[in-house]
């Protein structure tokens, strides 16, 4: 498959995908009233912006400093952040408010995209992560706008994803300015789909970077202390609707032999949260809902955390964390944030989309790998029935967390070299 080819592909499923944004739109005001912004209509009335692009909420919030030092370092430029789902463009909205103006990237379609890049005119390009976009790249070489591969990860399952349509990833690799890569085995998986080595830069991963200072660990302590007391508490963030029944099986089992143990279950779509709260009480828990904005009650088991924006603050006053998406095969979420507060973090094996970070924290046995619901169950018990261990796993955490820091500098100096050069 060529650019050619897969536009005149993307062309022909344009009428399929109307259909899924108007019923999506049924259920979302958020996509209700932006049906426009997916075709390129109704932008902000900017020029030359600095466009970041980032697809969801992982890689809004991963982009914040980086959007913040872009910020600082060209204070005469416009940022433009675009998402692709109504979550990421939550997190925008939240967490930076009008320093930014804000719209969805408009779909891939050829004519759609130019018509896009002629309106705004952008300074430069930024996509985070693996946002890769054939029409949206080869537009930008067109037009000569710089565009910046930040934050660049690649796992083995997706470079062979790639490699079989190399005629449509390979020209789009080489008409990128600069790949700032997480970890050197993801540069060699770009190059070896067609990269020029010398656009590679390794610089770490923005997910290191997290501002915690005192008084954020202090709030957040807070926070928890007000709302379920002095309880065990695990958190399972970013949970998918395959893993409910092995989370409240180890919970049930918790509960033998902790009957104060309180699980906190964040599914990682708003949509699921009904789903979440209908399992746990079917599953025949004392269930409460965190939107119900009121303390837990001594006698909830499961709190669904049905509301957004509060997964840091939960994991930060909880006493040991579980990360989703890994007990099934989605690649898992970020175990970094837990981390960083010095939290034990229990995955399960498919955690490919951090595979490197997981491998670390692994090494550093901060991260506890498990198979099963059993196997679950007894890493709870043994976190929760033993502080020493968790203060140990807690000072490897932090120190872990502090020697890898540093990535936005290096990323935004990779970044200011395509800019500055074109200016």
């Amino acid at each position: 498959m060529n650019r050619i080819s897969y536009s005149a592909l993307l062309l022909l499923l344009t009428p399929l995908l109307l259909v899924y944004l108007g019923f999506r739109a049924l259920k979302s005001a958020d996509y209700r009233g932006r049906i426009g912004e997916r075709f390129g209509l109704g932008l902000p009335k900017i020029q030359r912006p600095i466009v970041v692009h980032c697809a969801s909420m992982g890689e809004t919030l991963a982009a914040l400093p980086l959007i913040r030092a872009l910020q600082q370092r060209y204070p005469q430029l416009p940022v433009l952040v675009t998402t692709t789902t109504p979550t990421g463009s939550a997190q925008v909205k939240q967490q930076l408010g009008d320093s930014v103006y804000h719209c969805y990237l408009p779909i891939d379609l050829s004519g759609v995209m130019r018509r896009f890049l002629q309106r705004l005119q952008p300074s430069a390009v930024i996509l985070m992560e693996t946002e890769l976009w054939p029409n949206l790249v080869h537009h930008c070489y067109r037009q000569q706008i710089p565009v910046i591969l930040a934050n660049a990860r690649l796992s083995q399952r997706s470079a062979k994803g790639y490699a079989r349509v190399g005629g449509l990833v390979t020209p789009m690799l080489k008409q990128l300015s600069a790949v700032a890569v997480q970890h050197n085995q993801d540069g060699a998986r770009f190059v070896s789909l067609g990269l020029p080595a010398g656009k590679l830069t390794e610089c770490g991963s923005l997910k290191f970077d997290l501002k915690l200072s005192d008084h954020d660990r202090q709030q957040a302590r807070e926070f928890a202390f007000t709302l379920w007391g002095e309880r065990p508490v695990w958190v399972a963030g970013s949970v998918h609707p395959g893993e409910f029944a092995a989370l409240f099986s180890a919970h049930q089992q918790l509960l033998k032999q902790q009957a104060d143990a309180l699980l906190v279950l964040v599914p990682r779509h708003p949509e699921q949260f009904e789903a979440a709260f209908a399992a746990a009480c079917d599953h025949g828990f004392d269930c409460q809902r965190r939107s119900s904005g009121a303390a837990v009650d001594g006698q909830t088991q499961v709190l669904i955390g049905d509301t957004m924006g509060e997964l840091k603050r939960l994991f930060g006053g909880a006493t040991l964390a579980y990360v989703g998406g890994s007990l099934i095969e989605r690649g898992g979420h970020n175990p970094l944030e837990p981390a960083a507060f010095g939290k034990p973090v229990l995955m399960g094996p498919h955690y490919f989309n951090f595979q490197q970070i997981g491998d670390a924290l692994k090494a550093q046995q901060v991260l506890e790998v498990i198979h099963s619901n059993d196997e679950l169950a007894q890493a709870l018990q043994q976190l929760l029935f033993e502080p020493k261990r968790r203060q140990q796993i807690a000072d490897a955490a932090l120190e872990f967390v502090g020697n890898n820091q540093g990535a936005t500098e290096r990323q935004l100096a990779v970044i200011a070299a395509s800019l500055d050069s074109r200016a």
